[in-house]
């Protein structure tokens, strides 16, 4: 997972207080939905199970449970670990940089490891190290389906070394957990991936639809050598809305909820990206006849008006964050009747949408995350002597941008509150290259950029109707876990939320899923991109039932083809 994006966003129905506390058709049937839904605003699906392959499904489950299989799945992930495919921010392109070498013994160890898959698929190197793996199905009417994930890892900072339990490049097993940089983040996706490809392949299945998975190699940086690379290659292979569906990593389910339900929540949308940087310029000089104001003080001036007025919320009914309140509302544990009816309402009542949304922001500050663009002042620099007046100060401030909004209107903001600022002053300001405001002259000035060049606007929201990819993904979800030997829980509830960047990959399909199967107890032993990265074992094990059954379910329906 790349570092310039927020923590995930779980389902929050285990925090919701009390409401009146606050004051202010081809292959098989049609996916249906439960019968036990709560509401009909979170319609759940019943669990997905294979039946046209279902023998065969039997026999790769009994196959997962033996320890032969299990100590497999550990030694292959530990061995992945073990090479290093560290991806750094300052990094040239392929060819021009020595340390993407790594990824070609990473190529080396897949090969050797998994040669029945690379005797038996079609596998198409892009960009040198970035791998797309093609199996043919037998009906190419069906839309192929992609799975993705990432070979690269966050790089481990050497004066943290002596501080894991484990070595960060260790691969060990204890018995419970899988140590080691790319443990959850990713190599455990991909090497599950892998694991249920070879394991379909040696039990003699053939697909009817086309199965690809893509492995890019500088997730955790800018993606552009891997993913941007790969998603032209996509494209221009399969076509714009190519695939039926994609599953990348993303969130996985909750199991803390009070009333024992396991929550899954699969990313179907990402907010937008824009770092903006701000230099104020004026003329120097000696400190002892100082302005009123320097540059660092007017600077200091715009960042607070801009942290003292925050975009405007947005609930839209078409929105993540409505379809994952509706949820968190309809199953949560704290949920009161008049709260439940009031969320019911608000699907056509505009009043009772209004009063929702207040106290969804009033009860859990996530909310105020998901329903607004977010603004973090993060880097700020300027001066070099203290004895010297500062001529340039600058600052660099984050902004993820909500579903509803966009870039050219965080723009907008930014130049209606520093343009009151700049006439303050009597300072010109340029903003994102549009005609200057209060043109004061050269030598006092203040200029908005892209900080990077790396602008994006909100993703695509996937369909999340009934009888399509969403559902299928659902029933996969909930039959994996129902079916598990690890299930504890009184049932599992399926919530939208948002996800993780699968920015270059939306040309392909409408719908983009981002989860990885796995429960809050299994993955970032110690939190995600620091020391003591791993995760559980089993939980990998886990992780091949549910790409089995994914694969499976998907070649039996044509619904959408």
């Amino acid at each position: 997972m790349p570092s310039n994006v927020p923590g995930v966003l779980v389902a929050f129905a285990a925090f919701l207080i009390p409401f009146g506390s606050w004051s202010n058709t081809q292959s098989r049937p049609q996916i249906e939905l439960s019968s036990d839904a709560t509401s009909p605003s979170c319609p759940q699906v019943e669990l997905l199970l294979p039946s046209i392959h279902s023998t065969l499904y039997a026999g790769l489950n009994d196959l997962y449970k033996t320890e032969g299989f299990t100590t497999d799945v550990h030694e292959k992930l530990g061995a992945a670990i073990r090479v290093p495919t560290e991806s750094y921010d300052d990094m040239k392109p392929v060819g021009q940089d020595p340390r993407w070498n790594i990824f070609g013994d990473f190529q080396h160890f897949l090969e050797v490891f998994f040669p029945e898959i690379y005797s038996s698929l079609r596998v198409t190197r892009v960009n040198t190290y970035g791998l797309v793996y093609h199996w043919q199905g037998t009906q190419t009417a069906l839309k192929p389906v992609l799975l993705a994930a990432h070979q690269d890892v966050v790089p481990v900072d050497p004066d943290t070394v002596n501080q894991w339990t484990h070595p960060p490049y260790s691969g060990h097993y204890d018995g419970t957990w899988v140590w080691g940089r790319g443990a959850a983040d990713d190599k455990s996706d991909l090497i599950a991936q892998l694991i249920t490809i070879d394991s379909l392949l040696k039990h003699g299945f053939q697909p009817r639809r086309t199965i690809v998975l893509a492995f890019g190699i500088d997730e955790e940086s800018a993606g552009t050598e891997g993913a941007g690379k790969i998603a032209v290659y996509l494209e221009k292979t399969y076509g714009r809305d190519g695939f039926a569906f994609l599953l990348d990593e993303g969130d996985g389910y909750g199991e803390n909820v009070p009333n024992g339900l396991i929550f899954a929540s699969p990313g179907i949308s990402e907010k937008g990206y824009f770092d903006v940087k701000i230099e104020v310029s004026a003329p120097g000089g000696h400190s002892s006849v100082p302005p009123r104001h320097t540059t660092i003080g007017i600077l200091s001036r715009i960042l607070v008006a801009l942290e003292g007025t925050l975009h405007d919320t947005s609930f839209s009914r078409s929105g993540t964050a409505f379809a994952n309140a509706q949820c968190a509302v309809a199953h949560g544990p704290n949920s009161s009747p008049s709260l439940r009816r009031l969320a019911r309402k608000a699907l056509t009542d505009d009043v009772a949408l209004e009063e929702l949304k207040n106290y969804l922001l009033q009860t859990d500050p996530v909310f105020d995350v998901m329903l607004r663009t977010t603004q973090a002042v993060n880097i700020v620099y300027g001066g070099v002597k203290a004895n010297a007046l500062p001529e340039v100060a600058t600052a660099i401030i984050n902004h993820r941008i909500a579903e509803h909004s966009s870039v050219i209107e965080v723009q907008d903001h930014l130049v209606h509150i520093i343009s009151a600022v700049a006439a303050g002053f009597n300072m010109s300001l340029h903003a994102f290259g549009r005609p200057p405001v209060h043109c004061a002259g050269e030598k006092s000035q203040i200029v908005l950029t892209d900080a990077f060049g790396t602008g994006l606007e909100p993703s695509p929201v996937t369909p999340i109707e009934s009888g399509g990819p969403y559902d299928l993904l659902g029933g996969t979800i909930k039959a994996s876990l129902k079916t598990s030997g690890r299930f504890n829980s009184t049932g599992v509830v399926i919530s939208p939320s948002l996800g993780l960047d699968t920015r270059f990959y939306w040309n392909l399909t409408r719908h983009i899923f981002r989860y990885s199967h796995y429960g809050d107890r299994d993955d970032y032993y110690n939190g995600l991109h620091t020391v003591n990265e791993a995760v559980r074992g089993e939980a990998v094990v886990e992780q091949v039932r549910f790409f089995t059954m994914l694969i499976l379910n998907s070649d039996e329906t044509a619904l959408f083809a």
